[in-house]
């Protein structure tokens, strides 16, 4: 990450923030961080969301893509040079055959946790340990998908790996922690009114997938609990799609006028199309924790949003606006839609999902607005109790 943030300390009750320690213009990049730790999420995974096992990169070209969400397999994009996919670089674990993007990316998922958690032989067998927590946090946790059991394996996994088990312990443990009484809404929300015996079913198979003797107080019900509520408060939503890749890419060719207004013409109709078959599910998707994005706080007008341009967990951090040195780094934890809703709409949800009211200049300015939501919103009001948790995904 470069020096254009940092974290500071704001207060006990708010936390930590993230602060420009220079001017940014808007547009710029503020910054590019990997994160600490990430995962698929299962469901993705399993139907057929062909993901890179360490960093997320979409594994099938831009076409093969469109025909899988398309469910037409004779479909032919234009311009398949636009595609960046290089097939030629894929790798397996050659123990489990999990795929990855690279070497690179099999040797740093090799070294960093999946010694441990690599299956081998018994990928397919689903008395394994491993599997057995799968299958019980799939049948828990349906999509649309806001976190995984995996992303906390793979904390596990990483510190058992590592040489240094103190520093990774002290890197997992800044991430903002909560109250007993929060962390039971956070586990509450993820999992629903049968939260408790489900979440003492999964710490029962975590620990018999992961107990670590070092480890010890992640495996009690507390540290379990502690450690579901920091993925479930700090979890970044990640999402990669070869497809929009392409789409990106066409929408930078320089093409004769009539030309581009095909290409245009042709995308659009894709994207309907692809939408009236799959929904809203286009993306590999999953979830990763982010050093220094999870100090940013929310704004119903934020300054910065993050993006996955890379086709990969690299997460960029982008200005929406002009910020001086000094100011402080806001997101929106609120999609679009959802920002535009009345104060005590945006808070409702703020509440429920993150455990806080907003006092953004935007919240305050509308401080004496009636406490009602209005008739239309609530038509609107069953959709976003469910809307993504703690991490609207990312458009690519």
């Amino acid at each position: 990450a470069g020096a254009a943030a940092e974290a500071r300390f704001i207060s006990s009750a708010k936390g930590k923030g993230l602060f420009a320690t220079k001017n940014i213009r808007k547009g710029e990049t503020v910054f590019v961080e990997r994160p600490v730790v990430s995962s698929q999420f299962l469901w993705n995974a399993l139907y057929n969301y062909r993901a890179c096992d360490h960093c997320l990169r979409a594994l099938e070209t831009a076409e093969e893509n469109a025909q899988r969400l398309l469910g037409n397999s004779s479909l032919v994009l234009p311009h398949p040079e636009q595609c960046g996919i290089r097939k030629d670089l894929h790798q397996q674990c050659p123990r489990c055959q999990v795929m990855y993007c690279s070497a690179e990316c099999r040797q740093a998922a090799w070294e960093q946790y999946h010694h441990v958690l690599c299956l081998g032989p018994s990928r397919d067998d689903p008395t394994h340990p491993l599997n057995k927590l799968q299958e019980a946090w799939r049948n828990m946790h349906y999509p649309p998908e806001t976190s995984s059991i995996m992303l906390m394996a793979r904390m596990v996994a990483t510190v058992k790996q590592a040489k240094d088990k103190e520093w990774w312990i002290k890197t997992f443990s800044q991430f903002c922690s909560k109250t007993a009484n929060e962390e039971e809404e956070i586990v509450h929300k993820l999992l629903g009114d049968k939260f408790k015996g489900q979440l003492e079913l999964l710490r029962l198979l975590f620990t018999e997938a992961l107990y670590d003797e070092r480890l010890s107080k992640w495996f009690t019900p507390e540290g379990f609990r502690s450690l579901f509520a920091l993925v479930g408060t700090n979890g970044q939503g990640i999402g990669t799609s070869s497809l929009s890749q392409w789409v990106h890419a066409c929408d930078a060719l320089d093409l004769p006028m009539l030309q581009r207004e095909e290409l245009d013409a042709f995308i659009d109709q894709l994207y309907k199309d692809i939408e009236k078959e799959s929904g809203e599910f286009l993306n590999c998707e999953g979830s990763g924790l982010y050093v220094l994005q999870s100090c940013c706080n929310h704004s119903c007008i934020p300054n910065a949003e993050t993006s996955f341009p890379e086709n990969n967990f690299l997460l960029h951090l982008t200005a929406l606006e002009d910020i001086e040195a000094g100011e402080e780094i806001c997101i929106s934890y609120l999609d679009c839609c959802q920002r535009e809703r009345s104060r005590h709409s945006r808070n409702k949800i703020l509440r429920e999902n993150y455990l806080f009211t907003c006092s953004c200049p935007k919240c305050l300015a509308q401080a004496d607005d009636a406490d009602v939501t209005s008739d239309e919103e609530e038509e609107g009001e069953g959709e976003t109790d469910d809307a993504e948790l703690e991490d609207e995904m990312t458009d690519v």
